[in-house]
């Protein structure tokens, strides 16, 4: 089975990366002071020794051996001939085999050696040429060297100056992880108690919010945000709440109308009407069909994704529409050419449709359809001569259920739902309804946004609205 060995926390995971990333770099800096120490202290050391052979070599004395010691604290040295015969010797190196088998060449009479044993560690040697002009004079021109070793320091032997390193190095990831862990875990501590809170929210008690840390960085940010949501998805859930309720209250009318007339039939079959009992039985049926359809037209507009729009011309669509209105009161038209929205068809046509209907229901004697432009918005006007809708109203009247007496009263069956369903669809293609002030009866608004047209089309509008231009 593979291990995981990727953390599951983001406090392990950066102080996995951090830890890796300060041992490739501390590695790096003590792999490079380790060679640089080592360097600097054996090159130390062959000075050292040079100048106790070159020093040597040059008092040499056939007649008497030297018995003193370099002042650089070198005691190994020797004077031997061609046949590794130790000649003359210091106190320390008279009883030692030759320090070194190495023989510098005539043209370089000096070179340097480190000679290792087993179980004595490692020695420094440097190794001097006797000129010929010496070994001709004082040994008829037989070659002499002169070997001059020192013992390494005891920080480089064994690898101890590696070794230290290492854990030099070990000792300062470890501080380094100890530390990201500790920062990382005091960054994330707002995250954690965010995570805390938000686990205690629940869909019947959405009043809860989660702490939010001072400053603006991004975990603040996250809380303000996460507290901003829960503010809408409690608006959001209140909402759904009180539009159950009025559901509720809306069918309770007529499920009990028709509940009383099959109840009566049942008890009373004698004295009850048959064909009026069904007739009712049957109003009260198509007032819940009616009431149903506009609440899953409302649902269908507020949670699922509107049809693919087309280009629609407002004019032509508005002409159809009020031709099919009834006659009485009438429906003028005052058309501006050229406008084109993008809409879904069957949404603006309902739209257009109930904003007819309900101007005649509440008209005295017109009903007057404009559109416009207004910048890069098309403007639809329906306008009645009604009693009008008082200020305080206007935007209560576009809540579901909601309906005014003056509604009730011209239109008992109706649900309530169609001034909602209207407002829905327009915000659903980034428009507006609303209810604008008027010297007599209702004046509603609906905005769209126009139909983006390419440049060159657009001269060609603005020649055929200017017919004096196109002259010239």
């Amino acid at each position: 089975m593979a291990v995981r060995l990727r953390p599951q926390s983001i406090q392990g995971r950066f102080t996995l990366i951090a830890a890796i990333a300060a041992l490739i770099l501390f590695g790096l800096l003590g792999a490079g002071m380790a060679g640089t120490v080592r360097m600097k202290t054996q090159d130390g050391i062959f000075r050292d020794t040079q100048n106790a052979a070159t020093d040597w070599a040059g008092s040499l004395d056939p007649a008497t051996v030297p018995r003193t010691t370099h002042e650089s604290g070198v005691t190994l040295l020797q004077l031997v001939d061609s046949h590794d015969r130790v000649k003359a010797a210091t106190e320390a190196a008279k009883d030692l085999p030759p320090l070194s088998r190495l023989r510098p060449p005539e043209t370089s009479r000096i070179k340097n050696e480190i000679v290792c044993a087993r179980d004595e560690g490692c020695l420094l040697v440097t190794a001097v040429r006797v000129p010929p002009l010496s070994s001709r004079v004082l040994w008829a021109g037989e070659p002499h060297y002169v070997f001059a070793g020192k013992a390494e320091p005891p920080l480089l032997t064994a690898h101890r100056l590696e070794l230290l390193t290492a854990v030099c190095v070990l000792l300062a990831t470890g501080l380094t992880a100890g530390a990201a862990w500790w920062v990382v875990g005091r960054t994330l501590r707002p995250v954690a108690a965010i995570r805390a809170r938000t686990a205690e929210i629940s869909v019947s008690d959405l009043s809860l919010r989660v702490p939010e840390p001072p400053g603006d960085d991004e975990i603040a940010q996250l809380a303000r945000t996460s507290n901003e949501t829960l503010a809408r998805l409690e608006q959001a859930v209140e909402q759904q709440r009180q539009f159950a309720s009025l559901v509720s209250h809306e069918l309770r009318s007529p499920v009990a109308a028709l509940h009383a007339h099959l109840d009566e039939a049942l008890m009373y079959p004698e004295d009850v009407d048959t064909r009026q009992t069904l007739q009712s039985a049957l109003a009260a049926t198509q007032r819940l069909t009616a009431i149903i359809d506009d609440i899953l037209v409302l649902a269908r507009m507020r949670t699922t994704k509107r049809s693919g729009p087309e280009p629609i011309d407002l004019n032509a669509l508005v002409r159809t529409e009020a031709a099919n209105c009834p006659h009485t009161p009438p429906v003028y038209t005052h058309l501006q050419d050229e406008i084109t929205v993008m809409a879904s068809r069957i949404s603006l046509v309902r739209v257009v449709d109930n904003l007819l209907v309900n101007a005649q229901r509440h008209a005295e004697s017109r009903v007057d359809v404009t559109t416009s432009r207004s910048g890069d918005q098309a403007v639809l006007t329906v306008a009645d001569d009604g009693d009008g809708i008082a200020p305080e109203d206007r935007e209560r009247v576009f809540e579901a259920f909601v309906r005014l007496d003056d509604g009730r009263r011209r239109d008992p069956g109706g649900s309530g739902l169609g001034l909602a369903i209207c407002r829905a669809i327009a915000s659903a293609h980034h428009g507006t309804l609303t209810i604008d002030d008027s010297p007599r009866g209702a004046l509603f608004v609906l905005r769209l946004p126009l139909r983006k047209t390419k440049p060159i089309l657009a001269q060609r509008l603005a020649l055929r609205r200017d017919p004096a231009a196109q002259a010239r």
